[in-house]
């Protein structure tokens, strides 16, 4: 079930003087016939990444055509090799950095607080960041979109499809993000079913704590997290079992859930790509 228009949720995280000095200057560029090179840092090779990856290049080139070069660099999944492609593109004189996936996002912003950055499919900046008091703005040279789904909303969801479930697991791996996600659910399912937590640290240790996820529980959530790259192991136990899973996003749900609440990566793609114009 994918997120009605009205409402989708794309928060813009701008940090409005800094930014409107880059659109200026960006544009008197463009008037100029020069040519832009982005670096793009994509933590893992994923539907929902790759489609927020297309919709942010497909943005900059309908606005730049030829005029705008991708450096696309992917991380397989590990958050030293993206402090190394971050790296890279400092060192290499980048016009713009787009981090897909918080890692991605935490490496830009240890490599540089000059070059701009926009991050994506980041859930929630305040945490990936490390920022107190975070109100919606960043700061400095970083900004960008969330896909933070309506959490409230998809723990109404199971309720509604699950109204005999007594108890509900709540399996992730503990990154701030996915901790946040499933911190906030929790709260959300408080008064209607008892829920507990269950963290895996990788795919060696996923398939006991899913198992002993689904033989605790009525039924599974998933928030929107490193989970996506192991769906067959939570399908391959809780199918079986007959254990509902409801997911934080659409691919995970293609993987091993029944049902979500999602955005479109490829239109919060896109919309960071219109921040990046």
């Amino acid at each position: 079930l994918l997120l009605p228009d009205r409402l989708r949720r794309l928060f813009c995280i701008l940090h409005g003087g800094f930014f409107c000095g880059i659109f200026c200057r960006f544009r008197l560029r463009c008037r100029s016939g020069d040519s832009y090179t982005i670096g793009i840092c994509q933590l893992v090779q994923h539907a929902a990444l790759d489609a927020a990856t297309q919709g942010f290049e497909d943005a900059l080139t309908a606005e730049f055509g030829d005029n705008v070069k991708f450096d696309f660099q992917n991380a397989q999944g590990d958050s030293a090799t993206c402090a190394t492609i971050a790296n890279g593109f400092v060192s290499s004189g980048v016009d713009l950095i787009m981090a897909t996936a918080t890692p991605a996002l935490q490496a830009a912003q240890s490599a540089t607080n000059e070059i701009p950055v926009l991050g994506t499919s980041v859930t929630e900046y305040g945490v990936a960041l490390g920022l107190t008091d975070f109100s919606g703005t960043v700061g400095g040279n970083i900004s960008g979109t969330s896909d933070l789904a309506p959490l409230d909303q998809q723990a109404d969801m199971i309720v509604e499809w699950m109204p005999d479930a007594k108890k509900v697991g709540l399996l992730y791996c503990p990154l701030a993000n996915s901790q946040y996600q499933v911190d906030e659910v929790q709260k959300y399912l408080e008064a209607k079913a008892h829920r507990d937590q269950y963290a895996f640290s990788d795919s060696n240790d996923l398939s006991s704590v899913c198992q002993k996820a689904a033989d605790e529980n009525d039924a599974l959530y998933v928030p929107t997290d490193n989970t996506a790259l192991h769906t067959g192991i939570v399908d391959g136990i809780c199918r079986p079992a007959k254990k509902p899973v409801f997911a934080g996003e659409e691919g995970i749900c293609a993987g091993c859930g029944v049902a979500t609440l999602s955005i479109s990566y490829y239109d919060l793609g896109y919309t960071t790509g219109e921040m990046a114009v």
